[in-house]
């Protein structure tokens, strides 16, 4: 079965990944492509989310109906996007059985693709593979090698979920390759995506080429993965995507 849509989960159940700036870019990737979405976050403590993307909707974990809002979006958009925050995989995983989603995603011909940042702590690996124990053969993996604090990757890649995830589950892994600090907080006190800051004159020539430079990199990883991220087309015969 073609799934024509996509539902993606941005999760990882350990604090300061890159849940958020992986979601951030994602989304701005999805507009700069034209590519009919929705999104939304789900921490209204810290909701950096919305503040790069001001249209994005919010869910709230401790209410099951407006979780049900992520499902509910598939019928008009082709893909939709949640940055679910910190602490919150036990309570998507107990929505993902209550529900039966993936039984429900596959008559809206929707795939779920769970994104997961993994960075150089033990801690993210094992809540990666709390998801995996869970949802294997119900949901598509990609895997976030977030290089944001340049500590690397021993843990993970010794890891037998790694192994796992590569060669039973067939999941895929994508890099997001470390960005200047001074670039991150610029955009963050800016409020503005690389894509916004290509003329703002808050950034200065070079730095605006830094920004285009990173950014031609993210999407060149987002492009090597796109049968889980983006919505299936059929064209004479053959499956492409957006």
């Amino acid at each position: 079965m073609i799934m024509k849509k996509r539902l993606i989960l941005i999760l990882n159940g350990k604090g300061g990944v890159g849940k958020s700036f992986f979601a951030v870019n994602f989304i701005q990737y999805l507009k700069d492509h034209e590519i009919s979405h929705a999104a939304f976050d789900s921490d209204d403590e810290n909701s950096t989310l919305k503040r790069f993307h001001s249209e994005v909707g919010f869910i709230d974990p401790g209410h099951p109906p407006t979780i049900d809002l992520m499902v509910d979006a598939l019928v008009d958009h082709d893909v939709v996007v949640v940055d679910c925050r910190a602490a919150s995989t036990r309570i998507f995983l107990g929505y993902f059985e209550e529900t039966e989603l993936p039984t429900v995603l596959e008559g809206l011909s929707a795939g779920l693709t769970i994104a997961s940042p993994v960075n150089h702590e033990l801690d993210s690996i094992y809540q990666i593979q709390r998801v995996v124990n869970a949802m294997a053969g119900k949901a598509d993996f990609l895997i976030v090698r977030n290089e944001v604090h340049g500590e690397g990757f021993d843990l993970f890649d010794k890891s037998k979920l790694r192994q796992k995830l590569l060669s039973d589950v067939g999941a895929k892994e994508i890099v997001v390759t470390r960005m200047y600090k001074w670039l991150v907080e610029g955009l963050q006190r800016s409020k503005l995506t690389p894509t916004a800051a290509r003329n703002h004159q808050d950034f200065t020539l070079m730095d605006r080429q830094r920004l285009v430079m990173w950014q031609r990199g993210f999407y060149e990883q987002l492009d090597s993965v796109q049968e889980l991220l983006l919505p299936a087309t059929i064209v004479n015969g053959k499956v492409s995507h957006v």
